[in-house]
């Protein structure tokens, strides 16, 4: 049964990191086209702090989150990933991490920079999980501290990822919107309805993020193989 469980928790782990354990698969090979896409739409200013968030929850956008932070370092910059879902965090799941500090214990200063950012198996990706989940998530992210600390991870990494709540479901994504350089907002086939996305642009725009595009995933080719990962940037 244990050795039942490490091979469910090892496939769970390679099919949420799929960019990193298949590379050559058509899924890794669309974010590394995203990545393209946000190279090219930093012609005007530095795209340094991405924020990754969704109408609703089940959309895909942690894993959309940990897979672009995956292709980046893989281009040979250093990424500092940051679970920002102080609701429902993943990426302590995802990387196989310890929470037991994190995002919420740096705020809180109960633990230092060097003691919560961990370092992945992937070279130049690190990841600052959660942390224990606290009763005021919106007060955590909107502090000065959130902001300080930003600012003190991009003199040490060249790009900042953060995995946000969804827009719909609570102010965090709007609150955190306007602490980073661009916005994705990631729409799963079949379950976002239109109304629920268009409302999350809505949001995000009056937030005053900088809309970069949006990701549609999910969307099954033929049998047997990968989900397929759509990109498009723009504001239309």
């Amino acid at each position: 049964m244990a050795e039942l469980r490490r091979n469910k928790q090892s496939l769970s782990k390679q099919r949420h990191l799929i960019a990193f354990y298949k590379p050559k698969s058509t899924t890794a090979e669309q974010f590394r086209t995203i990545r393209s896409n946000v190279d090219f739409s930093q012609v005007d200013s530095e795209l340094k702090t991405i924020m990754l968030t969704s109408s609703g929850p089940g959309e895909g956008k942690s894993t959309s989150s940990a897979n672009l932070a995956v292709v980046m370092a893989q281009q040979g910059k250093r990424v500092l990933l940051i679970d920002a879902d102080l609701r429902k965090p993943t990426m302590h799941y995802t990387f196989r991490l310890s929470n037991t500090e994190g995002l919420t214990t740096l705020l809180r200063k109960l633990t230092t920079f060097d003691d919560s950012v961990k370092k992945t198996e992937v070279d130049n990706l690190f990841v600052l999980t959660s942390g224990p989940i606290p009763p005021n998530p919106a007060e955590l992210l909107s502090s000065v501290g959130m902001a300080s600390f930003i600012k003190h991870a991009l003199t040490l990494f060249d790009t900042v990822i953060i995995d946000t709540p969804p827009i719909l479901a609570v102010t965090d994504a709007q609150v955190l919107a306007n602490l980073c350089d661009g916005a994705i907002l990631v729409v799963r086939s079949g379950v976002a309805e239109k109304e629920a996305a268009l409302k999350a642009k809505d949001l995000l725009t009056k937030a005053k993020a900088r809309i970069l595009g949006v990701i549609l995933n999910a969307k099954p080719i033929n049998k047997g193989s990968d989900y397929y990962y759509y990109n498009y940037y723009g504001n239309d």
